[in-house]
């Protein structure tokens, strides 16, 4: 009796282990994933060594956003997840004018980008415009300092971008739904 007591249990527990796998990695793979922040990129927004919940689904619906802080593939080493913000959307132009970002786009007049979440010391002086297409994103890290991003390795294509970050659940004290998600004020 007690075999098929046993036998009944690890049966049980078989099924359940199945059917959890068979809800989770769906999840998992099509959904959300887990990313643990790295490196000093986006600082003071997201520290090294914050766990963060990736949207995965959303883009499939909508198009990303400036201001969005997503997770993205690096475009040299696709196997490398980065954490970054788009600031500049499908066929603009963002021009950097020391330390101030500037969109264009066609013929409308020209607006910077309000970016008060950077602490003044983490932004140096540089110079650069970056003509986007169809389908591509410029992106800068929020310590611009110590980021390396669309300056230097150029243009984010759309097929590149894994997901936005939903949610930050560790450090407890600092969980956040949309963890940085920034609106700019267009300002000529």
């Amino acid at each position: 009796m007690n075999t098929l007591k046993r036998d009944g249990v690890v049966d049980d527990l078989v099924k359940f282990a199945l059917i959890a796998l068979l809800v989770v990695l769906p999840i998992r793979f099509f959904v959300a994933q887990p990313f643990v922040v790295r490196g000093a990129s986006m600082e003071p927004t997201f520290r090294g060594g914050e766990y963060l919940i990736v949207d995965q689904i959303s883009y499939r619906f909508d198009e990303p956003e400036r201001g969005d802080v997503i997770i993205l593939r690096y475009p040299k080493d696709e196997s490398v997840f980065f954490i970054k913000r788009i600031v500049g959307l499908p066929n603009e132009t963002v021009e950097i004018v020391g330390k101030e970002v500037v969109i264009r786009r066609g013929g409308e007049p020209a607006f910077t980008l309000d970016e008060g979440y950077i602490e003044p010391a983490r932004i140096q002086d540089e110079y650069g415009s970056y003509t986007l297409g169809e389908g591509e994103y410029f992106v800068l890290g929020d310590n611009r300092r110590e980021s390396s991003d669309s300056r230097s390795w150029g243009i984010l294509k759309r097929s590149e971008i894994v997901g936005r970050a939903y949610l930050r659940l560790l450090p407890p004290t600092r969980i956040e739904v949309l963890p940085g998600a920034h609106r700019y004020q267009e300002t000529i």
